[in-house]
Protein backbone atom coordinates (compact mmCIF):
# COMPACT_ATOMS: atom_id res chain seq x y z
CA UNK A 1 0.00 0.00 0.00
CA UNK A 2 2.68 2.40 0.36
CA UNK A 3 3.91 1.89 -2.80
CA UNK A 4 0.29 3.05 -3.87
CA UNK A 5 0.19 6.07 -2.00
CA UNK A 6 3.68 7.60 -3.27
CA UNK A 7 2.39 6.97 -6.70
CA UNK A 8 -0.94 8.97 -5.71
CA UNK A 9 1.39 11.50 -4.17
CA UNK A 10 3.44 11.54 -7.12
CA UNK A 11 0.92 11.67 -9.45
CA UNK A 12 -1.00 14.56 -7.13
CA UNK A 13 2.51 16.49 -7.24
CA UNK A 14 2.54 16.82 -10.96
CA UNK A 15 -1.24 17.39 -11.89
CA UNK A 16 -0.46 20.10 -9.11
CA UNK A 17 2.61 21.41 -11.09
CA UNK A 18 0.14 21.08 -14.17
CA UNK A 19 -2.24 23.18 -13.05
CA UNK A 20 -0.42 25.84 -11.48
CA UNK A 21 1.41 26.11 -15.19
CA UNK A 22 -2.01 26.13 -16.70
CA UNK A 23 -3.00 29.06 -14.16
CA UNK A 24 0.32 31.19 -14.85
CA UNK A 25 -0.35 30.92 -18.68
CA UNK A 26 -3.81 32.23 -18.20
CA UNK A 27 -2.62 34.87 -15.74
CA UNK A 28 -0.07 35.74 -18.70
CA UNK A 29 -2.35 35.85 -21.77
CA UNK A 30 -4.87 37.54 -19.62
CA UNK A 31 -2.21 40.06 -18.75
CA UNK A 32 -1.31 40.55 -22.70
CA UNK A 33 -4.77 41.07 -23.85
CA UNK A 34 -5.34 43.98 -21.11
CA UNK A 35 -1.97 45.59 -22.61
CA UNK A 36 -3.11 45.25 -25.78
CA UNK A 37 -6.38 46.48 -25.24
CA UNK A 38 -5.11 49.49 -23.19
CA UNK A 39 -2.13 50.39 -26.31
CA UNK A 40 -5.32 50.24 -28.31
CA UNK A 41 -7.37 52.44 -26.84
CA UNK A 42 -4.52 54.79 -26.05
CA UNK A 43 -3.62 54.66 -29.87
CA UNK A 44 -6.87 55.98 -30.69
CA UNK A 45 -7.34 58.79 -28.73
CA UNK A 46 -3.78 59.62 -29.60
CA UNK A 47 -4.83 59.68 -33.35
CA UNK A 48 -7.96 60.78 -33.04
CA UNK A 49 -6.75 63.83 -31.14
CA UNK A 50 -4.38 64.45 -33.98
CA UNK A 51 -6.94 64.26 -36.50
CA UNK A 52 -8.77 67.21 -34.44
CA UNK A 53 -6.35 69.19 -34.37
CA UNK A 54 -5.67 69.26 -37.91
CA UNK A 55 -9.14 68.90 -39.18
CA UNK A 56 -10.50 72.14 -36.69
CA UNK A 57 -6.95 74.02 -36.21
CA UNK A 58 -7.20 74.54 -32.74
CA UNK A 59 -5.56 73.19 -29.02
CA UNK A 60 -7.90 70.90 -26.82
CA UNK A 61 -5.34 71.39 -24.12
CA UNK A 62 -7.28 74.99 -23.61
CA UNK A 63 -10.66 74.11 -24.29
CA UNK A 64 -11.33 72.85 -20.26
CA UNK A 65 -10.71 76.11 -18.86
CA UNK A 66 -12.93 78.04 -22.06
CA UNK A 67 -15.13 75.36 -21.72
CA UNK A 68 -15.78 76.48 -17.89
CA UNK A 69 -15.30 80.56 -18.72
CA UNK A 70 -18.07 80.39 -21.40
CA UNK A 71 -20.44 78.55 -19.04
CA UNK A 72 -20.96 75.81 -21.02
CA UNK A 73 -20.85 73.16 -18.33
CA UNK A 74 -23.76 74.72 -16.74
CA UNK A 75 -25.98 73.28 -19.50
CA UNK A 76 -23.63 70.30 -20.56
CA UNK A 77 -22.17 67.49 -19.35
CA UNK A 78 -18.76 67.47 -21.17
CA UNK A 79 -16.55 64.56 -21.80
CA UNK A 80 -13.44 64.33 -19.46
CA UNK A 81 -14.39 67.76 -17.69
CA UNK A 82 -14.20 67.29 -13.63
CA UNK A 83 -17.42 69.56 -13.68
CA UNK A 84 -20.60 69.23 -12.25
CA UNK A 85 -22.73 69.17 -16.09
CA UNK A 86 -25.79 70.64 -16.39
CA UNK A 87 -28.84 68.64 -18.20
CA UNK A 88 -30.16 71.67 -20.01
CA UNK A 89 -28.71 71.02 -23.11
CA UNK A 90 -27.29 67.77 -25.24
CA UNK A 91 -24.44 65.46 -23.70
CA UNK A 92 -21.49 66.24 -25.96
CA UNK A 93 -19.84 63.24 -25.53
CA UNK A 94 -19.54 61.71 -28.89
CA UNK A 95 -20.13 64.94 -30.70
CA UNK A 96 -17.90 63.63 -33.37
CA UNK A 97 -20.49 60.61 -34.26
CA UNK A 98 -23.16 62.79 -34.70
CA UNK A 99 -24.51 63.00 -37.86
CA UNK A 100 -25.75 67.01 -37.02
CA UNK A 101 -25.11 69.49 -35.06
CA UNK A 102 -28.36 70.80 -32.73
CA UNK A 103 -30.43 68.67 -35.37
CA UNK A 104 -29.79 71.47 -38.12
CA UNK A 105 -26.31 71.53 -39.35
CA UNK A 106 -24.24 68.90 -40.75
CA UNK A 107 -20.94 67.94 -38.65
CA UNK A 108 -18.04 68.84 -39.49
CA UNK A 109 -15.71 71.37 -37.78
CA UNK A 110 -16.42 74.80 -39.57
CA UNK A 111 -20.29 74.14 -38.56
CA UNK A 112 -19.42 73.48 -35.21
CA UNK A 113 -17.19 76.34 -34.89
CA UNK A 114 -19.66 78.68 -35.82
CA UNK A 115 -22.37 77.00 -33.69
CA UNK A 116 -20.87 77.55 -30.46
CA UNK A 117 -19.85 81.26 -31.13
CA UNK A 118 -23.40 82.42 -32.65
CA UNK A 119 -26.10 79.60 -32.36
CA UNK A 120 -29.05 81.81 -32.98
CA UNK A 121 -27.79 83.10 -35.93
CA UNK A 122 -28.36 79.22 -37.29
CA UNK A 123 -31.20 78.55 -35.47
CA UNK A 124 -33.21 81.59 -34.09
CA UNK A 125 -35.37 79.19 -31.51
CA UNK A 126 -32.16 77.69 -29.76
CA UNK A 127 -32.32 77.75 -26.08
CA UNK A 128 -28.30 78.11 -26.91
CA UNK A 129 -27.42 81.72 -25.84
CA UNK A 130 -24.31 83.33 -27.65
CA UNK A 131 -21.76 83.18 -25.11
CA UNK A 132 -19.44 85.84 -26.31
CA UNK A 133 -16.38 83.33 -27.16
CA UNK A 134 -14.51 83.70 -30.09
CA UNK A 135 -13.95 82.22 -33.31
CA UNK A 136 -10.48 80.85 -32.17
CA UNK A 137 -11.44 80.00 -29.01
CA UNK A 138 -14.62 78.01 -30.29
CA UNK A 139 -12.04 76.41 -32.66
CA UNK A 140 -10.11 74.97 -29.61
CA UNK A 141 -13.10 73.56 -27.99
CA UNK A 142 -14.34 72.39 -31.35
CA UNK A 143 -10.72 70.38 -31.18
CA UNK A 144 -11.53 69.23 -27.53
CA UNK A 145 -14.91 67.58 -28.14
CA UNK A 146 -14.06 66.17 -31.62
CA UNK A 147 -10.68 64.76 -29.88
CA UNK A 148 -13.01 63.87 -26.73
CA UNK A 149 -12.99 59.69 -25.91
CA UNK A 150 -15.91 58.81 -27.86
CA UNK A 151 -15.54 61.95 -29.91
Amino acid sequence: MAGADAVNRSTFAKSRRVGMWIAGTLVLLALGAAISIGYQSWSLLARQRREAITRTGGDPDRAPALLVKYGCVNCHSVPGLDAPGGDVGPDLAGIGRRAYIAGVLANNPDNLIRWIVNPPSIDPRTAMPVTGITPAEARDVAAYLYSAPGG
